[in-house]
């Protein structure tokens, strides 16, 4: 018999990085996988570019929020998450940052870097969100022990479901997934 799935991940960035889109791709494909969702949003002076958090948990859970030390992953659109959001990550979380380098900030735990802004100036620029998604999610092996709930073709579905009637922004989003999915991690 197979345990339960509780997954808690917080996603960390600034205002106009899409913190809140990840988020809502997240919950659609566990909603879609008949999996319980709960999260929450912070917002800090997000249109003039302050951090807007997003607490996301999948699973049997009560409230919204996560605790320090509790968040198997953090997703970080700026290396500037991790000293701010790492102390939700329990011992064994681990990272996926847009920075260039993996920063030393992350402690011990694992910490999987991607250059999201420089891919998206090639892809799609303003789909820095979605590139670092792709990443996180190929960076994720279904037999590690803290796998994603949810794959890049789970992901590919929710965004063909709301881009549907807008075929060019689709074609962008699945190109960012894509991209973020195929790039190399900076370790």
């Amino acid at each position: 018999m197979q345990a339960p799935l509780n997954q808690q991940i917080v996603i960390s960035g600034v205002g106009g990085q899409g913190v809140l889109f990840v988020t809502r791709l997240l919950a659609e494909a566990a909603i879609a996988k008949g999996l319980a969702v709960l999260s929450s949003e912070t917002h800090g002076m997000a249109q003039r570019g302050g951090t807007v958090l997003s607490h996301f948990k999948v699973g049997d859970f009560s409230s919204p929020l996560i605790r320090p030390g509790h968040a198997d992953l953090l997703l970080a659109l700026k290396a500037e998450g991790i000293a701010q959001h790492a102390a939700f990550l329990k011992p064994d979380g681990w990272i996926a940052v847009n920075a260039a380098a993996a920063p030393a900030d992350g402690g011990n735990r694992c910490c999987l870097a991607l250059d999201a802004d420089r891919l998206a100036r090639a892809v799609a620029p303003k789909a820095v969100n979605l590139i670092l998604l792709g990443f996180a999610l190929a960076a994720s092996p279904a037999e590690s022990e803290n796998p994603l709930f949810c794959d890049l073709a789970e992901i590919q579905s929710v965004l063909q479901k709301r881009l549907d009637a807008r075929p060019q922004l689709l074609e962008n989003a699945l190109a960012a997934l894509a991209a973020g999915a195929a790039a190399p991690a900076a370790v």
